[in-house]
């Protein structure tokens, strides 16, 4: 044993790094596995592509849209590139301009579908999350390195921040996150390496500065974690009285907002005057909503970023406590090592506020801080356990935790979001019967087309027909020169009354029957037969 810690200490950085790579590439043909799984896409996911290459900021918002028959060109097109715009980048300026959200991630996705011109994969947005998550693990290392000061551990919890639910779900999850969450990871790292340092240089803070500019050009919400960060590094230089570095900081933070608000000015108006943010600021209306969104989160981080024994976590940090307590009349519990609050409160911040304002209560708003709530609770469980047992127990005790988190899920209904699984074999049965015309009866209401946007990529005729406008007389006129030997498909708007609408077709075009073919995101799927 002690030749084997020799040897060990000797090999250490090469030892070190080999084992990072294979938990990398675990990582990796988890997420190919994984990924090979995903069947269906998301409405925000469907913008993600839409966004990145299409002439406006929305395909619903298209005059031509309803009350046409389209080809599955028609919604092919939304979703890729073809070879005509291969090189026209503007879409990713312009939709962002309109829409509530920066361009950054939408330049990546662009690049990244530029190598699948003239056809539609979902491979693109999953593959560029993969390269990222690659890129993320490396910075889990070096910040849990940090804060644990022990690379057996940093390398323990890229371990389990890989096969977390949370961090599988950020890279199948085909939106911005995965971009925001390494990006918070780099500039929480640059400033760490920038904790002790007497007089910051250009060397520190020029790539500071091109993180943060990054950053900001990605996700808003990336700059709450900014904000408390900066407010802590100003004030632990405050405290050292170390006002040289205060104001080189200051002054490069002031330089990467010019820079940020020169490239995208329109940042300024999405934040304070757009229908996101300012829609945020009126969510914090009472105590009772204020409780019940961080229940929820709570609930989300639970099952989803420690695979649902987070509450297990918490009942033996309890039982420590009061056995201490009980044993030694008091208990003194120390965080020594800085880096910790400076992941922590910011993570932390980040975490409350998304809790508060996010529009909808999904884990997608908190992937980007999942990795530093593992690392942080997971530094709180070690530094208890080391209270009671020896730190080789403790370590033994947290492996356990990180099976037990392997293996709880399988035991419990917890599944991996954003696979949409069943509707795989929806979309097989609609391609296999492609040339079958299909009628989509939309309450434009609750317009929630790009929901099944997707799926309209694999049918040959179809027809987006306002639920407003519907009647004998135009069901007639719309399929008056469809050929409908075959039957047609049927979807409809979610709360609406189905059998008024398929009793009224079944009888307008003669058939003889319907069935339930599917529910999907926003709709239901019906059959006509002759």
């Amino acid at each position: 044993m002690k030749k084997l810690k020799e040897l060990f200490l000797k090999n250490e950085n090469k030892i070190v790094i080999t084992l990072l790579i294979i938990i990398i590439s675990l990582g990796v043909i988890t997420r190919i596995y994984i990924g090979s799984k995903k069947e269906y896409l998301q409405i925000d996911e469907g913008y993600s592509y839409g966004l990145m290459n299409y002439e406006q900021i929305d395909l619903t918002k298209k005059d031509d849209l309803y009350n046409n028959w389209h080809t599955k060109e028609y919604y092919k097109d939304y979703l890729s590139i073809n070879s005509e715009e291969a090189l026209d980048f503007m879409p990713v300026y312009e939709n962002q301009k309109n829409d509530v959200h920066p361009p950054f991630y939408y330049l990546l996705l662009r690049i990244a579908a530029s190598f699948t011109i003239d056809s539609f994969s979902m491979w693109t947005g999953i593959i560029l999350n993969i390269i990222i998550y690659a890129i993320s693990s490396i910075f889990i290392y070096l910040i849990a390195n940090k804060i644990f000061n022990n690379k057996v551990y940093a390398l323990l919890m890229v371990l389990i921040n890989t096969f977390s639910y949370a961090a599988i779900e950020t890279t199948i999850f085909i939106r911005m996150y995965a971009l925001n969450g390494l990006n918070l990871l780099m500039v929480l790292y640059l400033h760490m390496c920038c904790l002790n340092k007497e007089n910051l240089s250009l060397k520190q803070l020029i790539p500071m500065s091109i993180l943060i500019i990054i950053g900001s050009l990605t996700h808003y919400y990336y700059l709450v974690f900014l904000f408390v960060l900066y407010v802590i590094y100003m004030l632990y230089n405050i405290c050292k009285k170390n006002f040289k570095n205060a104001i080189r900081y200051t002054i490069m933070m002031v330089i990467s907002a010019i820079v940020s608000l020169v490239i995208f000015p329109y940042s300024f108006v999405h934040i304070f005057m757009g229908y996101r943010g300012t829609g945020a600021v009126s969510k914090l209306e009472s105590i009772e909503q204020i409780w019940n969104s961080l229940g929820r989160y709570l609930g989300i981080l639970n099952n989803n970023t420690f695979n649902g024994i987070l509450i297990f976590l918490v009942i033996i940090s309890f039982i420590i406590i009061v056995y201490k307590i009980v044993k030694n009349r008091k208990l003194v519990i120390e965080f020594k090592d800085k880096n910790f609050w400076f992941m922590f409160i910011p993570a932390f911040f980040y975490f409350i506020l998304v809790a508060l304002v996010s529009p909808y209560k999904e884990i997608r708003y908190i992937m980007p801080v999942c990795p530093f709530m593992i690392i942080g609770i997971f530094y709180l469980i070690k530094v208890l356990l080391e209270k009671v047992i020896s730190s080789k127990n403790t370590f033994i005790v947290l492996s356990i935790i990180f099976i037990t988190m392997l293996i709880y899920p399988k035991l419990t209904d917890i599944e991996i979001s954003y696979l949409y699984k069943g509707y795989g074999a929806t979309v097989e049965r609609i391609e296999e019967h492609h040339n079958i015309p299909m009628l989509y009866i939309l309450n434009l209401k609750d317009n929630r087309f790009l929901d099944d946007v997707y799926l309209y990529s694999k049918v040959d005729n179809s027809f987006i027909l306002d639920s407003d406008m519907f009647e004998e007389n135009k069901i007639e006129e719309i399929f008056e020169d469809i050929n409908t030997t075959n039957g047609i498909y049927v979807m409809i708007s979610e709360h609406m009354d189905y059998e008024k609408y398929l009793d009224t077709i079944k009888q307008t075009l003669n058939f003889s029957s319907y069935e339930h073919v599917a529910r999907m995101n926003a709709c239901d799927i019906y059959q006509m037969k002759k």
